[in-house]
C-alpha cells in the first residue's frame, strides 16, 4: 500500500464523488412530457340543455308509497279525502269509504276491524276502485272485443232447462210448499221467505256437508270482494257453505252476525268453524245487490299500542315483577296456524279462577296473528295484556276482576290457590298487599259446576247460616233428607188418552205456545226428531216399574201427618 501511494501520477483509489455539477452543466431542468395530452372540453352552456317535457299529474295510487315506506299522517273522525261524491271517512268502524248510492260504507274487513279508533294511516287516502271512467277493473290484460253473441242476464226464477249444452247445473228457487210459487222481493224478509221447518233444513245442508264447494275465511275475517263470491256460490245453489279458520274463529258470533248483515241470507247450520248460509225462498241473482270490487288491498292504519309498560293501575315496577313470573309459567294450551279456537275465551276465563296469569303459546304463528289474539282476549274476556315475548300471550285478570261462581260454598282447608309460586289470590305481588286468609279459599271451577249442580238436584244443601247449634243443625239435616230423598224417588207423570179419545189436559193444551220459540230455534237443527220423542217416552214407562212399595217414602209420611191434623 506504500508503494501504491508513492507512485507517480496515482491519485487516491477511494476519493469522494464530486461535490457539485461540472461547470457547462445547465441548473434548469423540464418534466417529462406525458404521451398523451389530457383533453379539455369547454363547459356546457345554459342554452345548449333540452328543455324537459311537462309532467302529468299522476294518480295518488300509482305513487312510490308502499307497505314499507315511512309515510305517517295523523288523522281524526271525520272525511279525510274526498273525490266529489266520493270519500274516504274515519269513523266508529276505522277506515271506511264512502260512494254514492252504497247501502252501507264499505270497509277491506267487516269483521275484523279493532274497536279502537286508528291514529295515523300508512299511504295517502285514496279509494281502492276504479275511476267512474273506467269500464271495468284492470286484470293487466287489454279488454277482449264485444262478442256479437247476444247472452241473456241470468234470472234464478226462469233459468235454462236441466241438460242444456254448455250449462252447469242451477238450483231452483225454493224450497216452497206445495202450491206456492217465488214472489219477487226486495227487502231482506221479503227475499227470505217463511221460516224453514226442521226437514227443509237437512235437506238443504245433507248435500254440503262433504262438498268442497265452499268459502274460505281467513285471518282478514270477512272482506268486501267475499260478498260478490257468496253472490256467485248463490247463483247455482241455495246454500253457501263458508269455512272459516284463524282468528275470526275466536268470535264467531260476530262472523255470523256480519255475514247475514252484509249478505242478506239467513245462516241455518253451524258446526264449528263451517257455516252454512241460506240465500232465501225467492232469492233472484238478477236483482241482486252489486257492489264494486276492491282492486287492491289497502295498508292497514296505525292503531294504539296494545302493550303498555305500566298497564291498567300498575306501576311499571309491579308490571315487570307480573312478566318475570310469567316467564316461568306452563302455558293453558298451544295454539296452531289456520286453527279454530272456539274455546279459547272459555278457556282463558275458567284459568283465570285458578291464577292470576294466564300464558297461552302460539309458537309458528304470524306475529300479527297472535298479537290479533290478543286484541281479542282482551275484548271478550276481558284481561289485561301484558306481553308477546317469545311467541307467548301472558294475560292478567286485572283488579277488577269477579269470579263466574260467586254463590258457591268454600273449603275450610289451607291450599294455594295460585299456579306461579309467589302469585296470591288478588293477582297482584307480595310486597304490596297482604296475604290471604288460608282459612277460607275457592274451590277449582270443577268442584264449583258439581257443587252447583248438587244444589240444583235438591242433592246438597247450602247453609246461610253457619253458626247453628247442634240441635238446629240436626234438625235442618233431617228436614233436608226427607226432601231429597222425595226428589230421589219422584217419577214424571205420565197422562193417559180419556175415554173420549183426548189426551192431554186443557194446562198442556194451553202451556204450549208456537209463538214462545224464536227463529233461531226454529232454525236450529240439533232439536230432537219424533224417533227420540218415542224413546223418551218408552224409556219413561219402563222407569216406571220399581220395586218401591206404596206409602214407603217420607213423603208419604209427610202427607199422613198432615190429612191427621
Amino acid at each position: 500500500m506504500v508503494i501504491l501511494a508513492t507512485l507517480p501520477g496515482s491519485s487516491s483509489l477511494f476519493s469522494s464523488l464530486p461535490q457539485g455539477p461540472p461547470p457547462n452543466a445547465s441548473t434548469t431542468s423540464t418534466p417529462p412530457q406525458p404521451p398523451i395530452p389530457i383533453p379539455k372540453y369547454p363547459p356546457p352552456l345554459k342554452s345548449q340543455k333540452s328543455p324537459r317535457p311537462p309532467t302529468k299529474p299522476s294518480t295518488p295510487a300509482f305513487k312510490t308509497v308502499h307497505h314499507r315506506s315511512k309515510y305517517y299522517k295523523p288523522v281524526s273522525d271525520g272525511v279525510i279525502a274526498s273525490d266529489g261524491d266520493r270519500s274516504v271517512v274515519i269513523g266508529e268502524s276505522g277506515v271506511s269509504y264512502l260512494l254514492p248510492g252504497a247501502p252501507f260504507e264499505f270497509q277491506f274487513s267487516y269483521s275484523e276491524t279493532p274497536k279502537a279508533k286508528p291514529l295515523a294511516i300508512r299511504e295517502p287516502a285514496f279509494l281502492p276502485f276504479a275511476p267512474p271512467t273506467m269500464p271495468r277493473p284492470w286484470t293487466g290484460k287489454a279488454p277482449l272485443k264485444k262478442s256479437k253473441k247476444k247472452i241473456p242476464l241470468f234470472d234464478s226464477f226462469n233459468p235454462p232447462p236441466p241438460g242444456t249444452k254448455g250449462v252447469k247445473r242451477v238450483e231452483m228457487p225454493g224450497p216452497f210448499p206445495l202450491g206456492k210459487f217465488p214472489v219477487e222481493g226486495r227487502t231482506r224478509e221479503e227475499i227470505l221467505g217463511e221460516p224453514l221447518s226442521k226437514a227443509e233444513i237437512r235437506m238443504l245442508v245433507k248435500p254440503y256437508l262433504s262438498h268442497n264447494r265452499q268459502v274460505n275465511l281467513g285471518r282478514d275475517g270477512l272482506t268486501h270482494n267475499m260478498l260478490e263470491l257468496i253472490h256467485s256460490h248463490w247463483k247455482r245453489q241455495r246454500v253457501c257453505k263458508v269455512r272459516c279458520k284463524g282468528v275470526p274463529t275466536i268470535d264467531m258470533d260476530n262472523v255470523c252476525h256480519h255475514l247475514e248483515e252484509k249478505t242478506g241470507g239467513k245462516i241455518i247450520h253451524r258446526v264449528g268453524g263451517v257455516v252454512y248460509l241460506f240465500r232465501g225462498r225467492n232469492y233472484n241473482y238478477r236483482t241482486r245487490p252489486q257492489y264494486p270490487v276492491m282492486l287492491w288491498k289497502p295498508a292497514a292504519p296505525v292503531y294504539p299500542k296494545l302493550i303498555q309498560e305500566a298497564p291498567e293501575g300498575l306501576t311499571k315496577f309491579e308490571a315487570d315483577e307480573l312478566r318475570m313470573k310469567g316467564k316461568n309459567l306452563i302455558p293453558i294450551c298451544r295454539l296452531v296456524k289456520n286453527g279454530v279456537y272456539i274455546s279459547l275465551v272459555k278457556d282463558v276465563r275458567d284459568a283465570f279462577e285458578g291464577s292470576p296469569l294466564v300464558k297461552i303459546d302460539c309458537k309458528g304463528m304470524h306475529a300479527s296473528d297472535y298479537k290479533k289474539i290478543g286484541a281479542k282476549l282482551k275484548e271478550l274476556v276481558p284481561c289485561v295484556l301484558l306481553s308477546f315475548d317469545d311467541e307467548q300471550i301472558l294475560t292478567w285478570r286485572g283488579h277488577g276482576w269477579k269470579s263466574m261462581y260467586q254463590g258457591a260454598p268454600s273449603f275450610l282447608i289451607p291450599v294455594v290457590a295460585d299456579v306461579a309460586s309467589g302469585l296470591e289470590g288478588s293477582g297482584v305481588p307480595k310486597s304490596n298487599h297482604h296475604r290471604l286468609d288460608t282459612k277460607a279459599v275457592s274451590a277449582s271451577p270443577k268442584m264449583m259446576s258439581l257443587w252447583k249442580s248438587a244444589i240444583e238436584s235438591s242433592k246438597a244443601l247450602l247453609l246461610d247460616e253457619i253458626g247453628l247449634g247442634p240441635d238446629a243443625l240436626l234438625k235442618v239435616v233431617e228436614e233436608f233428607e226427607g226432601i231429597s230423598q222425595a226428589t230421589e224417588h219422584s217419577y214424571p207423570a205420565l197422562v193417559m188418552s180419556s175415554e173420549d179419545g183426548t189426551g192431554g189436559t186443557k194446562a198442556e193444551y194451553e202451556g204450549y205456545n208456537s209463538e214462545d220459540y224464536s227463529e233461531d230455534e226454529m232454525y236450529n237443527d240439533d232439536d230432537d226428531d219424533d224417533d227420540d220423542d218415542e224413546y223418551l217416552v218408552n224409556e219413561s214407562l219402563e222407569e216406571m216399574e220399581s220395586p218401591v212399595p206404596l206409602g214407603s217414602l217420607p213423603v208419604d209420611l209427610l202427607a199422613k201427618q198432615l190429612g191427621e191434623e
